[in-house]
C-alpha cells in the first residue's frame, strides 16, 4: 500500500518528512538496516546477517507499495532515512482482524517523536483496513521501546523466555503486546 506522504515537526524543530519507501531507496534502506541492526541488541538480526542485495532490497519495498495488506512508512530527516515502521495485516479470513507492527530508528533519531508519529499512522491505517487488533514484540531490556508502545496503548500479554540468544550466549526474553482498536 502506497502511504501519502507527511510532515511532521521533530521535537527539535526539524522537519521529518514520513512517506512510503521507494525503489530507489533500496541501497540506502541497506545501509539503514545495518546501521540499526549495530547500534543495538533489541533488533532481531546482526549487522552481518543483513545480506539482502539491492535487487533484492528494491524488489522487497516494491511488493509491500504493491501490497493491499501491508505498509512501510520510511522517516526521512535532512535526506537520511531515520526509521522506518512495518504494518502486516494477516491475509486469512479466520485472522484478517490482526497486524503486527515492527519498527526501527537509528539512535541518533530516538525521542524526536518520530516513532509515535509512525505508529499513530500505522494504527489508522489498520482502523480503516477493518483491523481491529495490533501486536508487537519487544526484547527483554527495551524499556524506551517499551515505554513508547504503552503510552500508544499497548499492553503485554505473554513472555517468550529464552527468545533470543545474543553472541556472548546471554539469553533474552521477548515480550508480546496487543493492542485493541475496538
Amino acid at each position: 500500500m502506497i502511504f501519502n506522504d507527511r510532515v511532521i515537526i521533530l521535537k527539535d524543530g526539524k522537519r521529518c518528512i514520513l512517506r512510503s519507501p521507494k525503489i530507489e531507496d533500496a541501497s540506502e534502506m541497506l545501509e539503514y538496516l545495518k546501521i540499526c541492526a549495530g547500534e543495538t541488541n533489541f533488533i532481531l538480526r546482526y549487522p552481518e546477517e543483513c545480506t539482502e542485495t539491492v535487487e533484492q532490497e528494491a524488489k522487497y519495498l516494491q511488493n509491500i507499495n504493491n501490497s493491499e495488506f501491508d505498509l512501510m512508512i520510511v522517516a526521512i530527516v535532512d535526506d537520511e532515512i531515520a526509521g522506518n515502521c512495518q504494518l502486516n495485516i494477516k491475509k486469512r479470513m479466520k485472522i484478517n482482524h490482526r497486524g503486527s507492527v515492527a519498527i526501527a530508528l537509528k539512535e541518533k533519531f530516538w525521542n524526536k517523536g518520530i516513532g509515535t508519529a509512525m505508529f499513530n499512522e500505522m494504527i489508522n491505517y489498520a482502523k480503516n483496513r477493518g483491523c481491529i487488533q495490533l501486536e508487537l514484540e519487544f526484547i527483554e531490556g527495551n524499556d524506551r521501546a517499551r515505554a513508547l508502545y504503552e503510552k500508544i496503548g499497548f499492553s503485554i500479554y505473554a513472555e517468550r523466555k529464552r527468545a533470543i540468544k545474543l553472541k556472548n550466549s546471554q539469553f533474552l526474553s521477548e515480550f508480546l503486546m496487543i493492542k485493541y482498536l475496538e
